[in-house]
């Protein structure tokens, strides 16, 4: 780690919130190193593609530029929200660091302060997420309604802006994103788990460096929240034996069950659904609270292995993104 006045060089992207999140770990690991930390701004290719993420490999279209910088020896750390990581660890890489997560939620923001149940028929809801898509589909059939999914990509403004300006009855987000711009308030419901899984890892970051600075690594992992690596370390061995994509529509979810103030059980809920909602695929499997990364990895499998038995592949459309 080069002396203590060299400035550290964390890799981010250059939207809102990515600034937002990666100046918040800076600020940590200033005060865990005490050393300056700089942010150095990377392009990624899906912050210039306009196109719907299925349609250009969700799977890394966010993080490879910023890998591909850690690597070449640019920048020395890399912040990234943990459900845009491809589930193939790099071996160039170290994933020093998943600090604790933020609600994993998604939100409805929507006109007039509507709830989902209370959008009309023929309400727009937009979203590019083929998750969503699939379980909110299912919600309004449940309801009795019809609504129209509305493809939509850009920024939190852009999206916000879209119910501002009239043109959707409403938009759903990632309640993490919205919390860590400050802008939460603006969500008219949290859409609870029971009804809508989150993608796996949503509200978790991921913190990387170069495998071989092994002093660094030392420094981030004391950011590291042992509950957090393990709930998305199942979510994400789930997605991975699914053979999945991150803009498949697979949701995942894992936490802790507590009794009298004692975690005693990692439950973990999957989703793989149509986008159109006529068909889900949901299961859960509980397990002991995982004492090692494998047993988080063996969770995931056994819930993927059942999923696949009730006919999830046929299911995703894009597979092995």
């Amino acid at each position: 780690m080069n002396g203590t006045n060299t400035p550290l060089r964390l890799g981010t992207r250059r939207s809102q919130l990515a600034m937002a999140q990666s100046g918040q770990v800076a600020e940590a690991v200033r005060r865990i190193t005490g050393r300056p930390v700089e942010l150095v701004e990377i392009t990624t290719f899906g912050d210039v593609s306009r196109a719907a993420l299925a349609q250009i490999g969700g799977t890394g279209v966010f993080v490879t530029a910023l890998r591909d910088a850690l690597i070449a020896g640019e920048i020395d750390f890399a912040v990234h929200s943990l459900k845009d990581l491809p589930t193939a660890q790099p071996e160039e890489l170290n994933l020093a660091a998943v600090p604790v997560r933020e609600d994993p939620r998604d939100v409805l923001v929507a006109r007039d302060g509507l709830r989902f149940e209370d959008l009309p028929d023929g309400a727009r809801v937009g979203t590019g997420s083929p998750r969503r898509m699939a379980q909110l589909n299912a919600w309004a059939r449940d309801l009795g309604k019809a609504i129209e999914m509305v493809p939509i990509r850009g920024n939190i403004d852009t999206r916000l802006g879209f119910v501002a300006k009239g043109e959707l009855d409403a938009v759903v987000l990632a309640a993490a994103g919205l919390t860590r711009i400050g802008r939460i308030g603006e969500a008219t419901q949290h859409l609870e788990p029971d009804t809508v899984l989150p993608a796996p890892g949503q509200g978790a970051l991921a913190i990387e460096c170069a495998t071989t600075n092994a002093p660094l690594a030392a420094a981030l992992a004391e950011l590291d929240d042992p509950h957090t690596r393990a709930a998305v370390t199942a979510e994400r061995s789930l997605l991975a034996a699914l053979e999945a994509g991150c803009s498949a529509p697979v949701g995942a979810l894992a936490d802790l069950l507590v009794d009298e103030q004692t975690v005693t059980e990692m439950r973990l809920r999957g989703v793989v659904g149509t986008t159109d909602g006529s068909t889900l695929v949901q299961l859960s499997t509980t397990g002991p609270v995982p004492a090692s990364q494998d047993d988080a990895l063996a969770l995931g499998r056994e819930l993927a292995t059942e999923m696949l038995g009730k006919g999830a592949a046929g299911l995703m459309g894009e597979r092995a993104l």
